[in-house]
């Protein structure tokens, strides 16, 4: 029987590791990891991260061939392939600090590998790492391999949270990168194996390790690409009387262009496109490709633009202030059908409109309240080191004028506006009626994910801002400020 380890039980290891148990019963599969309330968590039936259909999985396949466990080194010294799915934060000081991943707790795991095997092991880089990372593990390996033979293989993930189980059910396709010598390709092959289990073998790509490495930045950074340029649209609309949604549809009937990843926001999030272009304008800079690096740095200045832009159209419209008023904020988590809260654009917009002394009244079906006054108390980039290395925070500004509700219509009472920051479904079937009686008047909703019907609640009352459709007559006489 193939034994299967993954470091790390977050995100990415926890699902890959569950339907790899699923789709290859042969295989034992077993998820470590040092946090103990998280492995306690995979055990029970509360699991720690919520996507939709891996409840099923992990109670199918837990205690026959998959298993969590906080026994890191024994189960490292028994694996035939261990992932590495650890965290590479974006690094916080020191050389590179604000774009370079830390690759502290990638060089720890690495060290432990090489101390505990007993073995010859693949070792699989499963977290998204800058590129030549597999070269510095490489070496780490090999001075501490004791005589035994490591093989190291890039096997970036391509999942997008909300849709992950199927995405690795029926994956766009499988990256494996190898050394280009005969024990290397054995390696690969190896991995391929396992997913040439349920993947069709014509989705399963190979390539050298740099290529592999370098394909994960890419496609994050080509896809944040996409949203930061419709963003950049919404402006424009907004100012010419276009609407966004009319544009995009038109572009995207464009089959060199496509219809994905044309939807204007008030911006994206996620725990990989800010660090991963982040990253990568770091190694470009590191390569002397500096118009390369300020290229992709537009990526990021457009959505932290699209944020401010938004918190200043909510301030403006309220008579330039939204001191000690109730704004109630619907959704938190960077998107629908996850409860994943890190790099939300809802962090940014909830702190710049207590910035302004407003009281914010929070509600996300899937994000709690210990994690949306975690978030906003937190500081850049912290939210990306394990949480026993997170420092302490105490309540602060951030964090004492809001409010987490646990009922939709409990956090828009007597609210002056309210601001849609995730695109929820129910958000679309709501009672705007009963809503719009139980707020202030004028009452406002500002619209972050085009996801109501506009003409729908002007009829009810509402003063409605959507991102990148004709103004509202009342806006256009309150203009937002740059």
């Amino acid at each position: 029987m193939v034994k299967i380890c993954c470091i790390g039980a977050g995100y990415v290891g926890g699902p890959t590791m569950a339907v790899i148990a699923l789709k290859c019963p042969s295989v034992k599969v077993v998820v470590v990891d040092i946090a103990v309330a998280r492995i306690n968590a995979w055990n029970s039936d509360q699991l720690p991260i919520y996507e939709p259909g891996l409840d099923e999985i992990v109670k199918q396949c837990r205690g026959k061939n998959l298993f969590f466990s906080t026994e890191v080194e024994k189960h490292v010294r028994e694996a035939d392939i261990v992932f590495v799915s650890v965290n590479t934060p974006t690094k916080t000081r020191g050389l590179g600090a604000g774009k370079a991943a830390d690759l502290t707790y990638w060089e720890s795991a690495a060290r432990m590998i090489a101390d505990v095997a007993v073995s010859d092991k693949i070792v699989v880089e499963k977290s998204t790492v800058p590129v030549k990372t597999a070269e510095a593990i490489e070496k780490i390996l090999t001075h501490n391999s004791k005589g035994i033979n490591f093989q190291i293989l890039s096997n970036p993930e391509f999942l997008a949270e909300g849709t992950a189980i199927q995405d690795l059910f029926n994956p766009d396709r499988v990256l494996i990168g190898g050394r280009e010598t005969p024990e290397g390709q054995k390696a690969v092959q190896a991995l391929k194996s396992v997913y040439a289990q349920w993947v069709p073998e014509a989705r399963i790509l190979t390539t050298n390790l740099w290529s592999a490495e370098l394909s994960k930045l890419a496609a994050n950074a080509f896809l944040a690409q996409r949203i930061s340029s419709v963003n950049a649209m919404s402006a424009l609309c907004e100012a010419t009387g276009a609407n966004v949604t009319q544009v995009s549809h038109a572009v995207g009937k464009d089959t060199r262009i496509g219809s994905k990843f044309l939807n204007a926001s008030v911006g994206f999030g996620g725990s990989c496109f800010q660090k991963d272009i982040l990253n990568l304008v770091y190694i470009c800079e590191c390569n002397g490709l500096h118009e390369v690096a300020n290229y992709w740095k537009q990526v990021i200045k457009i959505n932290d633009y699209q944020k401010s832009r938004f918190v200043n159209r909510v301030v403006s419209s309220m008579f330039n202030t939204v001191s000690g008023k109730k704004v109630a904020v619907l959704g938190f988590a960077f998107k629908k059908d996850t409860g994943d809260t890190r790099e939300t654009p809802a962090i940014d917009v909830c702190k710049g409109l207590v910035g302004d002394k407003a009281l914010l009244s929070i509600y996300d079906p899937q994000v709690t309240e210990e994690q949306v006054k975690r978030d906003l108390a937190m500081r850049k980039f912290d939210w990306d080191h394990p949480p026993h290395l997170q420092p302490n925070m105490g309540p602060t500004t951030a964090t004492t004028d809001v409010t987490v509700c646990l009922d939709v219509y409990e956090a828009t009472k007597e609210a002056h506006a309210v601001c849609i920051l995730t695109e929820w479904d129910e958000f679309k079937s709501l009672d705007y009626k009963k809503i719009f009686d139980g707020m202030r008047k004028p009452a406002f909703v500002f619209d972050g994910r085009n996801v109501v019907d506009v003409d729908m609640l002007r009829d009810i009352g509402f003063i409605v801002y959507s991102i990148g459709k004709p103004l509202d007559p009342w806006l256009k006489d309150m203009p937002a400020l740059a």
